[in-house]
């Protein structure tokens, strides 16, 4: 007798599901047999690509383009959505913006992009997810260690992602009320584009010239950054019923950064 998949029956939306970790996200969610829609803003290519890939071996999947730093397309998002799939259940809320920059430079327009779509894309997203959700609904943000951590020039990414983790732990006793558990997950180091492109600027000044395997090696207790399936991995367990006891959590997944 074949075990059914434990996802079966569930309909997700992954926001910033295009490529790297949103995308292990969206693959590792179909693969325990839920029907993922893959947000994406830009880069319809990929999140075209990914679709192709998942339907092709089985899985329902969809890519809806919508700018999550806007609530009204925000809300247009998840009711289409719940159009496509004829509800919603779970939401990985992926989709971020990174910034480093000295304190002198950091501008009101500055803030007002990395804010409207780290901080207020999450909190809305939730907000439309939550009123299409019955009991049993399941949402995941997306904070990060540099939430907790002190790196260089990098304060108004790290606000941003502390605001995460705040949202939930203070979202989650409003959403019990409705049966909905929302926590978050902090990745740490993990092997994307995006890291690949901004990586180096993770480098305290003292150490700029040493490779960055050494200095990953050097504050990382495994050794090495992750690779996108390992935070999927997590951010399935916190979107499944295993996890029907954990909500207003923010699950560190850093490798024991330190």
């Amino acid at each position: 007798m074949t075990e059914k998949a434990p996802l079966t029956g569930k309909r997700a939306l992954v926001t910033g599901g295009s490529r790297g970790i949103g995308a292990a996200i969206a693959r590792r969610l179909a693969a325990e047999g839920a029907a993922v829609a893959v947000n994406y803003v830009a880069n319809a290519s990929s999140a075209d690509a990914l679709v192709a890939e998942l339907t092709d071996t089985g899985h329902q999947a969809v890519a809806l383009r919508a700018d999550v730093g806007d609530p009204a397309q925000t809300k247009m998002l998840v009711s289409q959505v719940v159009a496509e799939f004829g509800g919603l259940d779970i939401v990985a809320s992926n989709a971020g913006v990174e910034h480093f920059g000295p304190l002198e430079s950091i501008t009101a327009a500055d803030f007002d992009r990395v804010f409207r779509i780290n901080v207020a894309g999450q909190l809305f997203v939730t907000q439309a997810a939550a009123a299409a959700m019955s009991s049993g609904g399941r949402i995941l943000l997306t904070s990060s260690i540099s939430a907790r951590i002190g790196v260089y020039q990098h304060t108004l990414y790290a606000a941003s992602k502390a605001a995460v983790s705040a949202m939930v732990l203070n979202l989650a006793p409003e959403l019990a009320e409705r049966g909905i558990a929302v926590n978050a997950i902090a990745p740490g180091g993990t092997a994307t584009d995006m890291a690949a492109e901004v990586g180096a600027r993770y480098t305290p000044p003292a150490l700029r010239g040493v490779s960055s395997d050494t200095i990953v090696a050097s504050m990382n207790a495994i050794g090495r950054l992750a690779e996108p399936d390992e935070i999927a991995c997590i951010a399935a367990f916190l979107l499944s019923p295993e996890a029907s006891y954990v909500t207003g959590a923010t699950m560190d997944a850093s490798g024991g950064w330190m």
